[in-house]
């Protein structure tokens, strides 16, 4: 009977131990790329542990070039406080490469070489379930924060080209340059509608008109998104910031706003929908509050809307610490547990970034206050993402590919036609431009942003000098045999020096010509002297510093000047305006930027860039937008014109278009019809240009007040001297709805006025009426 027994358990144990084997050998289903991604991600997740599913829904940052030099240069107090640098007091570099082979990290950002991003994968297949990890980075125009990395314009400057199939291009170059980094994330589109340009972010966005911002938000999307080598898709998006920061009630990032429910969605949601049509992978919250709710705690704003009504099916990430400020700042909150319970609960899937967010949402579903289910939804977002960008079979990245994809001749031929067509000519006196070669003997250039990088804008680390071509390299290209004169007066406004002011004056006396580069300075390596860009909100918007007295000191002397802003935002240059022979709005035109503002300033390229926002006469002058509402200039200021300095699409060319021809194919339209509004655009200069036709629509008796235009279309076109072409738009039911008493979508019956032209400007737009009929 012993025998018996004997020979059985070895029998039992040879078969157990073929069977370990057996199941060794067969690969488990999320490692194979064949199933759909729902298979994958389901079958992953019902391996995983507590904590291994909470640390998908954790992040840190990089560990090299981020946590060791902020552990280097920065006190924990100032860590609470600062939204750009961070590391983590308590634990080591070490700690957090022990974390991720335990599965309790799953994304990290701003990591920003490709071989440091091939570590941390590499500790991440070291553990239990080998699942990779998601690396952000801030790529908001291009991938410039890495160095090396093409810089293209600032947003607010791609929005000035209206041209969204140059943005596509440029996002799918970016898409391409942030892989090659280690990256398959980035922090990009930013939707919010800048509203008030007091604002330090405006340069980041869009513009102040929900429609443009839209669609300027689908082809950054489009362009990130396109499927990739042995992927779904070569980067994810995220669409930020959920919502309204732009328009707090001071103007400061992270102050309250509060608005009505229908300013909300009739401004500030539609290029949220937008981006959910397009697919957006992520969605970012904001550090605001909105009505007194902080949108990491907003369960009506992530679930309800985006998600159950808009269709939102990707995950939310947190912005900077901002879950943990629901305790520390927002007060809504007693612990870091608790800012996690109300943030979980009300939709938010991933936190950025660090330690406390993991401990809490073990703690909280170990106590039945949050449900494992509602760990899981998060969580299924996570890996699908993951499997949708191919990490699964591609974790790691070539570091050979920097070199043969960062910064190729063919980015930088987009970096530059982009920076030409972001340019906008605001004044133009006496046709002083273009300049003719060999005309000026001796040009005076001077100002704080005439020789650095503060045309790469923010969201830039400082990058390579060779790759920059700053406004003076770019002129003394221009003109060699031209004895160009510059006045160093610094590389921010606040250095400028009544000394300067002195001697600007007298060198402009022994001047022909004389070329300010004034404006701003977001550069985030100079964090303590930055005024503009993330937290630099202003509490006035003319030049900063004595950059107003150089421009006054040179102009006095009678020689002519041109200037030229280097922003992000706008800037209330009134007397600038006034008074100086040319003034230029370069925005913040990238790293090409001065070869780009030489080509226009001599002719080589005419100008066509439209102001994508209303540039204020004054910070009193807040939401002068121009899709104000009818009774917005009900009375008028006393102390001021009413009017913006200049108008929303509103920008010069050395030539002259002229519309004519106004028609429309028929009068009426119905729920299932079009009508076709045509309009010849003819070029009557001396000059070969490009025009951007745009499209308003005003409802002219209505349930609800309605603004007084609405931009619905624009098309971007070539004309030659003395060519016609006619431009045809397609005015649909779609393009009349709004929002009625009940914030439910309609179209009334009634009379519109389409308007047309090359700004928003009453003078610059041709009219024609048409009804809609519900017959």
């Amino acid at each position: 009977m012993l025998k018996e027994l004997s020979q059985w358990l070895v029998l039992a144990a040879i078969s157990f131990l073929i069977s370990c084997q057996n199941e060794k050998s067969i690969t488990p289903a999320y490692q194979d790329p064949g199933l759909p991604v729902e298979q994958r991600v389901s079958d992953l997740l019902s391996r995983m542990s507590l904590e291994e599913k909470i640390g998908q829904m954790c992040q840190y940052v990089g560990i090299e070039h981020h946590m060791k030099q902020a552990e280097r240069n920065m006190s924990k107090e100032e860590l609470e406080t600062s939204d750009s640098h961070g590391f983590y007091p308590g634990l080591h570099s070490s700690d957090i490469a022990a974390m991720i082979g335990k599965g309790q990290i799953g994304s990290f950002l701003h990591v920003f070489t490709a071989e440091e991003a091939n570590r941390l994968q590499e500790m991440a297949l070291n553990s239990r379930l080998k699942i990779p990890l998601l690396i952000g980075i801030d790529a908001i125009h291009g991938n410039a924060m890495v160095p090396g990395a093409t810089v293209y314009p600032t947003p607010i400057g791609l929005a000035s080209t209206w041209d969204t199939a140059l943005v596509k291009k440029i996002f799918w170059q970016t898409a391409r340059e942030v892989r090659a980094t280690g990256s398959a994330w980035t922090f990009a589109p930013n939707v919010d509608v800048a509203r008030d340009a007091r604002w330090g972010r405006v340069g980041e966005t869009f513009g102040e008109d929900p429609f443009l911002v839209s669609e300027m938000g689908r082809m950054t999307i489009r362009g990130l998104q396109q499927k990739g080598p042995g992927r779904d898709i070569e980067v994810l998006a995220c669409a930020k910031h959920l919502i309204a920061g732009s328009q707090s009630v001071n103007g400061i990032n992270g102050a309250p706003t509060d608005l009505s429910e229908r300013t909300i969605r009739e401004i500030f949601l539609p290029p949220y929908q937008a981006a959910i049509e397009e697919g957006v992978g992520s969605i970012m919250t904001a550090h605001n509050e909105l009505n007194g709710i902080p949108c990491h705690a907003n369960e009506w704003l992530m679930t309800e809307v985006i998600r159950n009504e808009m269709g939102f099916d990707g995950f939310f990430i947190s912005d900077w610490m901002d879950i943990g400020r629901l305790e520390t700042r927002h007060h809504i909150a007693g612990s870091m547990e608790e800012a996690s319970g109300l943030s979980v609960e009300a939709g938010m899937d991933m936190d950025m970034h660090g330690p406390g967010f993991m401990e809490s949402l073990i703690s909280l579903v170990e106590k039945g206050v949050i449900s494992e289910s509602r760990i899981d939804q998060s969580v299924r977002r996570i890996l699908a993402a993951k499997f949708r960008l191919g990490l699964f079979e591609q974790p790691f990245t070539d570091s050979a590919l920097s070199d043969s994809v960062l910064f190729t001749a063919e980015h930088v031929e987009t970096a530059l036609e982009a920076a030409l067509k972001s340019i906008i000519l605001l004044r133009n006196e006496k046709n002083l431009l273009p300049l003719s070669r060999g005309k000026y003997s001796r040009i005076l250039v001077t100002g704080p942003n005439a020789d650095n990088q503060s045309l790469t804008g923010d969201w830039s680390s400082r990058q390579p000098e060779d790759h920059i071509i700053t406004v003076l390299d770019g002129l003394e290209a221009a003109d060699p045999d031209c004895t160009w004169d510059y006045l160093n007066v610094g590389s921010h406004a606040a250095q400028v020096t009544a000394a300067h002011v002195a001697e600007a004056g007298k060198r402009a006396q022994q001047a022909d010509l004389a070329i300010v580069v004034a404006g701003e300075n977001s550069s985030r390596w100079e964090w303590n002297e930055k005024t503009c860009g993330e937290n630099a909100a202003r509490s006035g918007l003319d030049l900063l510093g004595l950059q107003n007295d150089l421009i006054r000191a040179i102009w006095e002397t009678g020689t002519p000047v041109i200037v030229v802003l280097v922003n992000g935002r706008p800037l209330a240059t009134k007397w600038v305006a006034e008074h100086a022979q040319a003034l230029i709005e370069a925005w913040e035109p990238g790293c090409m930027g001065g070869l780009a503002l030489a080509k226009i300033l001599f002719g080589d390229t005419n100008p066509s860039g439209k102001l994508p926002i209303s540039i204020p006469r004054s910070p009193g002058h807040q939401l002068t937008v121009y899709n104000h509402k009818p009774t917005q200039y009900f009375h008028s200021y006393v102390d001021e014109a009413s009017t913006p300095l200049f108008p929303f699409g509103f920008g010069l060319s050395y030539t002259q278009f002229v519309y004519s021809g106004l028609s429309l194919d028929k009068n009426t339209i119905t729920p299932e019809g079009s009508l076709e509004l045509s309009v010849e655009i003819s070029n009557q200069g001396r000059y070969a240009g490009e025009e951007v036709a745009q499209l308003y629509i005003r409802d002219q008796l209505s349930s609800v007040t309605r603004p007084v235009k609405e931009l619905k279309a624009y098309f971007r076109l070539h004309l030659e001297p003395g060519e016609k072409k006619a431009v045809r738009f397609t005015i649909t039911p779609e393009m009349l709805g709004f929002l009625g008493k009940d914030l439910q979508w309609r179209v009334e019956p009634g009379r519109f006025t389409a308007m047309v032209g090359g700004s928003s400007m009453d003078s610059d737009l041709l009219r024609a009426e048409f009804s809609f009929t519900e017959n």
